[in-house]
């Protein structure tokens, strides 16, 4: 009976190795070989390079978080396109039809979104 649980505890155990081991490999060669040893440098704030100039929470212009909303929108897009194109011949025109007014309907919104301005950055 205990046959049929070893995979599950075989698995559970490479599991914790492959997640745990690394953590503690890694912590104990730095402190073996003196790997941490703080520094003015090392402690120092980086970010692409140069120092922080402004405050982590500054506000952000709304058209940003657009861009990031539509770009969400067409990713999806893509996503509901692959799998009807591979059961096309199956769901037959009904399927088309309905891809068609799902794409009429993100490009008008994409059109309204364009028209508006809201995709030109100042």
């Amino acid at each position: 009976m205990l046959d049929n649980y070893f995979a599950i505890l075989l698995f559970v155990l490479v599991g914790l190795a492959v997640g745990v081991g690394p953590i503690l490999i890694g912590g104990g060669i730095g402190w073996a070989l003196g790997l941490l040893k703080p520094d003015s440098e090392k402690n120092s704030p980086y970010e692409c390079g140069f120092e922080a100039f402004e405050d982590a929470r500054m506000k952000f212009d709304v058209r940003y978080y657009l861009v990031a909303i539509l770009f969400i929108l067409f990713d999806l897009e893509i996503a509901f396109l692959f799998p009807w194109a591979v059961v096309l011949d199956q769901i037959g025109a009904f399927g088309f039809w309905a891809m068609v007014l799902f794409l009429a309907i993100l490009v008008v919104g994409f059109a309204y979104e364009w028209m508006k301005g809201a995709l030109e950055w100042e």
